[in-house]
């Protein structure tokens, strides 16, 4: 599902004084369905990997392949297609539109499609993926009205909207209290578990990763195995 290569990213003139090298050539292969978590102090460059895994940013050498093809080999077009349709995002700000309705929030990834879908057809895979996070009773509601928990759960429905074969999740309970993040965290779990989804989330939290999978390390620009949580 996603591999990479001998990845490397560094900010800043290659060689100058000033270089700060971030990643120093991680290799990693995620087979489909599987759950990995990297963990790692803040400021280690997890953010970086996850979004060079996602497309969002590029290394500075070395290759990220998903589903076989290089990212580095797309245009700016085909980049954009590729995290809308394969690759879904969330972050520890939920990144809600305060003035729609969670609904309207979930659909909005669809809006850019042009596969001649049904609108009352993605409307119904909305309620449905609202209904699965447990939100049913909260379609027209609007992001200001719901808890810090409930916004990410929405977040959460949005970046399944077009069903993707990768999850990506950047420190996704980093803003939420205690019990709201184990909740988040088994709902990411099950959706992993259930419905076969590719996961890969970063955090700092060694409880978060304890609830998902397979634990990798990301310290001094490398990456180290921990094993299954």
């Amino acid at each position: 599902m996603v591999e990479l290569v001998e990845v490397t990213k560094a900010y800043g003139e290659p060689g100058g004084a000033g270089a700060v090298s971030v990643l120093k050539g991680i290799t990693l292969k995620i087979e489909p369905g599987r759950s990995v978590v990297i963990v790692g102090p803040s400021g280690c460059g997890k953010s970086t990997l996850l979004n060079i895994i996602g497309g969002l940013d590029h290394p500075t050498s070395g290759h990220v392949l998903l589903d076989g093809r290089d990212l580095a080999g797309l245009n700016d077009e085909e980049l954009a297609r590729i995290r809308n349709r394969q690759i879904g995002f969330v972050f520890q700000l939920h990144h809600l539109l305060p003035q729609c309705t969670v609904l309207e929030n979930v659909l909005i990834p669809t809006l850019a499609e042009r596969d001649g879908s049904s609108r009352n057809e993605v409307r119904e895979r909305a309620k449905a993926l609202l209904a699965r996070v447990g939100l049913e009773d909260r379609t027209s509601y609007r992001p200001g009205e719901l808890s810090g928990g409930q916004r990410q759960r929405v977040a959460v429905a949005r970046a399944l909207i077009n069903t993707p074969k990768l999850l990506l999740a950047d420190e996704p309970t980093g803003s939420l209290d205690e019990s709201t993040s184990q909740s988040i965290a088994e709902l990411l779990a099950e959706l992993n578990r259930d419905q076969g989804v590719t996961l890969v989330v970063v955090t700092h939290s060694r409880e978060l990763a304890a609830r998902i999978g397979h634990v990798m390390e990301l310290r001094g620009g490398t990456l180290r195995d921990r094993g299954q949580s």
